[in-house]
């Protein structure tokens, strides 16, 4: 049987009103992912749409997750209609919780949980397991036989999220600016920052002033690119492995670890033998998990 999430896990709302639709919707920094059923649970739509990190302001989560539902192109679908199951990233500072549970645009139903959880959720089909995360930002999960969650990693780009796609970008500016002092090398990883953003102190200045989670993780790019051909952004591919080697470690022992993002995905040789041990492929993605979650936490009301 799957697991009953530790009702601490999760925040929910019901208005009573009649669910037509049900809709899993998976939010980070970067895009917003929708999956939407009918009342059979048939898959009849998907759509995507732009940032939901609820530290990008709530106005934009909302919107973006409408925006997901409505590009899922499905006739006679209204949100006052849906059930939504809604794993979104920064659940866990209280204000932007509020703010965004207060801002309800009027849906039937929602529960809402980090994006983390509907990626393990969908990862391990709603069993045990390990989640090492990594794309705009990182974080690794497990989800215990008891319900509960372990967690470590996932502080915010601005300080943590080690080994992420926004972490590399950072990482990649600072190489760059150290090249353009003399204080560093000017590799192609460099020069390739430089005909991104601009070459001159203004030009890097006026990006890192800007750019924010979603600006620096468009540079991560940059960092794969010139793996082979400059030895500052090898390095620092291995230093964003040993980063991640070190969240899945100390979460948890033995649990299947699966791994989720782009910039998991692309480092999975670079990680620890012990890891690579007991890696496992996801059942499914994390939208997927959002929409399992809405589907149970209805059946056990």
């Amino acid at each position: 049987m799957p697991l009953v999430l530790d009702p601490a896990l999760k925040t929910s709302r019901n208005s009573g009103r009649p669910v037509r639709w049900w809709v899993g919707i998976d939010g980070g920094g970067t895009s917003t992912r929708a999956l939407v059923a009918d009342e059979q649970g048939r898959i009849v739509g998907r759509g995507e749409s732009g940032a939901s990190a609820l530290n990008q302001g709530t106005e934009q989560a909302w919107r973006h997750i409408a925006e997901a539902i409505q590009k899922a192109g499905v006739p006679g679908l209204e949100l006052r209609e849906c059930a939504l199951g809604l794993g979104l990233s920064g659940t866990g500072v209280p204000a932007q919780l509020q703010s965004f549970v207060a801002a309800d645009p009027g849906v039937a139903r929602f529960t809402l949980v980090t994006d983390g959880m509907v990626a393990l959720l969908g990862a391990h089909g709603g069993r045990p397991g390990a989640l090492l995360i990594s794309g705009t930002g990182s974080v690794a999960e497990a989800l215990l036989e008891d319900g509960s969650r372990r967690m470590t990693g996932g502080w915010g780009w601005q300080i943590g999220d080690e080994g992420s796609g926004a972490w590399l970008g950072q990482q990649a500016m600072k190489i760059a600016q150290a090249a353009f002092d003399g204080r560093a090398p000017r590799g192609s990883l460099a020069e390739n920052v430089y005909a991104t953003v601009g070459a001159s102190r203004e030009q890097l200045l006026a990006f890192c002033a800007q750019a924010g989670q979603g600006g620096y993780a468009g540079l991560a790019r940059l960092v794969f690119d010139n793996e082979h051909s400059d030895p500052a952004a090898a390095a620092l591919l291995d230093a964003a492995a040993r980063a991640l080697d070190a969240l899945a470690e100390v979460l948890h022992p033995n649990l299947p670890l699966a791994l989720a993002g782009s910039i998991a995905q692309r480092l999975g040789a670079r990680l620890s033998p012990a890891l690579q041990s007991r890696r496992v492929e996801p059942q499914g993605e994390p939208v997927a998990g959002a929409l399992w979650l809405i589907q149970q936490e209805t059946m056990s009301a």
